[in-house]
């Protein structure tokens, strides 16, 4: 089939990026630029939280007043979702929106996003954000639903978890499946939603890069710093919710 040739450019740009380049072996492990970032994003975390408590003070500097006013406002909202069980769901949410926030801005800035490595057949970008790896995106998604689940037991027993999904009652049982059906296919919903976002607006800079001088990208990666931490937040408050919804006993909603 006859393709033009910025139509195959593009067809051919997609293909190659739609997964993360391998970078070296280690046994039939494969690192790949995706992981680095993602160890990138973990580094930055650790070094973020040993700077606040090394330098915590009760006359905050402008850096712990901007860290405290996210981590406040995160709080506060949890807290009037989920009340008593604010102590239990705010280390994920804010862990969720810190570690997707990080993926995804470090995917956006030239000076990381420019660094090259020879794999050994050609040259790849060192670092490719986390969240442009559908396998990194299934993976929260896997932890946050499985996390929800598992708290949920926890907290309201097997007894009250299992009368969400199964009951006596044919209307009750059959809005119980509905739910369960629905609780499946958030591991799409929670992963692509994330992807893709994400992965088109990385593709749309690159190809920019490649045509355009550096001034014309600038508003799309401004744009794109706003959809990260957009992401990032709906990523982390939709964990918030269902946390919050499966840890209240059916009928106290």
């Amino acid at each position: 089939m006859y393709m033009p040739g910025f139509v195959r450019f593009l067809f051919c740009l997609i293909m190659l990026s739609l997964a993360a380049e391998p970078l070296f072996h280690i046994g039939s492990f494969t690192v790949t630029n995706t992981l680095t970032n993602t160890l990138l994003v973990d580094g930055l975390l650790v070094a973020l939280a040993w700077k606040i408590s090394k330098s915590a003070s009760l006359i905050p500097s402008k850096f712990q007043g901007a860290i405290e006013i996210i981590m406040e406002g995160f709080y506060n909202l949890t807290e009037s979702v989920a009340g008593e069980r604010t102590l239990k769901i705010f280390p994920y949410v804010m862990t969720f929106f810190l570690f997707i926030l990080l993926a995804n801005w470090t995917g956006l800035i030239p000076v990381i996003t420019s660094l090259e490595f020879f794999n050994g057949h050609e040259h790849v970008h060192l670092f490719r954000s986390a969240s442009t790896d559908l396998n990194t995106t299934l993976a929260l998604a896997i932890v946050s639903i499985v996390a929800t689940h598992t708290m949920s037991i926890r907290t309201i027993g097997l007894k009250h978890y299992l009368g969400k999904f199964f009951s006596l009652k044919p209307l009750d049982l059959y809005a119980g499946l509905l739910e369960l059906v629905s609780e499946l296919t958030k591991f799409i919903s929670f992963s692509f939603r994330l992807f893709g976002n994400i992965f088109v607006g990385e593709l749309i800079l690159g190809i920019l890069f490649s045509a355009f001088a550096f001034f014309v990208p600038i508003p799309v990666i401004m744009y794109e710093l706003f959809v990260g931490a957009i992401q990032a937040t709906i990523f982390a408050l939709l964990t918030m919710a269902f946390m919050a919804l499966f840890t209240t006993k059916h009928g106290e909603y």
